[in-house]
Formats: structure tokens, C-alpha cells, sequence
């Protein structure tokens, strides 16, 4: 192994904890319902909404993050009962470019847990979330916690299973991520990407990556 394979492993290790690849940038997903991924059958299921707010969120998304979907729904669904559909539906939350006022969107999250989500920034990986937040919780809640945020995926880097965490993506969206590394800036990733999506979904898929 050369010197600069053992740097790379070791900044892996103290990254994930393990000297495999990192995994699971994407919180793992239990129960919560994407809005610009869920059915319209699946949205009538979410507490609070009626058919007016479905409508707007199916007429109004992709969403690329929270606050464009509460900006919505704020119309529609009382504010004393928003914090009850946010159990049940989110857009994932960039744990390294979302503001305070987002991270409160998040039921239960209050200002001292806001606090330490920022405070570890910038997050290498989804692992370090784990381990810093870990401090402040239990297992459960941290499972909880962790299915309302994410961490961009380097495009050149990430392993498969890395790139399937994206909320949406398949086998066939998958080889074609992999198909044109190395990726040399986010606009190639537009072109190349581009030619299977339209604008909407290529947007939705951006905030998920990053070209380093």
C-alpha cells in the first residue's frame, strides 16, 4: 500500500469508524414519506392533509428542501398541527447548508439540539452525525433524528451503495452516476445527467452530490 492509500484509509477510519467506505450519507429512511417521491394514495395518509394541500404539493414539487415544502404547506395545513405531518413527510435536510430555522421544522428538535447540529459542521460523512449526535440521545432517537437529514455524496467517490441511500434512486439512475466518473465539476454532472431527467428531477438529484 503506498503512503497516500494509508492517508486515504485512515481519514476513512476516523471518518466512519471503520476502514470501509463510508456508508449511508442519506439518513436511513423508517417511516417517513418523501413528498416529492410519495403517491398521491400515500399523501391522503399523512395526518392533516386534506385534499387541497395534497393537490398543492403534488402541483408544486419537487421540493429541494424543507422550507419550500413548509412554505406550502403553511397555507393549507394549521400551524399547531404542521409539526404532526413533519412525522409522517420531509425533505431531507443538507446537514452542511440549512439554517437554523430549518432544522427547528424538525419535530422535537429545539434550540439546544439545533445547536449541536450545527456545531459539528462541516459533516465528512453521515457516520460523524451518528457519533456527535449520539452524545446527546439514545439509539432510538438518533435513528429518528437521522431519517430528517443527509450528507452530499462525493460523485467520485461514493460506492454504490453510498449513491442507492439518494432518496429515488434505482439500478439504472445508479449506472449512469458511475458511468461518467470522473466527474471534474457539478456542470458535467448536469450535462451528463441531464440527458435522462428532465430539470426538475436533475435539481432534486443535485442537492444530494457534490464534485470535490
Amino acid at each position: 500500500m503506498t503512503k497516500m492509500s494509508v492517508a486515504i484509509a485512515a481519514t476513512m477510519m476516523l471518518v466512519s469508524g471503520s476502514p470501509a467506505h463510508v456508508l449511508g450519507q442519506v439518513g436511513t429512511n423508517n417511516e417517513l414519506l418523501n413528498p416529492n417521491l410519495a403517491s398521491e394514495e400515500e399523501l391522503v395518509s399523512v395526518p392533516y392533509l386534506e385534499a387541497d394541500a395534497v393537490e398543492a404539493i403534488l402541483q408544486a414539487r419537487p421540493f429541494l428542501d424543507a422550507p419550500a415544502l413548509n412554505a406550502v404547506l403553511a397555507e393549507h395545513v394549521a400551524a399547531e398541527n404542521l409539526v404532526e405531518v413533519y412525522r409522517a413527510l420531509w425533505v431531507p435536510l443538507n446537514l452542511n447548508a440549512t439554517d437554523e430555522a430549518a432544522v427547528r421544522l424538525i419535530p422535537g428538535v429545539g434550540n439546544r439540539m439545533t445547536h449541536e447540529f450545527e456545531e459539528y459542521r462541516p459533516y465528512a460523512a453521515l457516520a460523524q452525525f451518528r457519533r456527535e449526535i449520539g452524545k446527546y440521545v439514545d439509539d432510538t432517537e438518533l435513528a429518528r433524528l437521522e431519517q430528517y437529514v443527509f450528507v452530499p455524496i462525493d460523485l467520485n467517490s461514493a460506492s454504490a451503495e453510498d449513491i442507492l441511500t439518494i432518496p429515488g434512486m434505482g439500478p439504472r439512475m445508479l449506472h449512469e452516476f458511475e458511468e461518467y466518473r470522473p466527474y471534474v465539476s457539478i456542470v458535467q454532472f448536469r450535462r451528463e445527467i441531464g440527458k435522462y431527467v428532465d430539470d426538475d428531477e436533475l435539481a432534486r438529484l443535485e442537492r444530494y452530490v457534490v464534485v470535490r
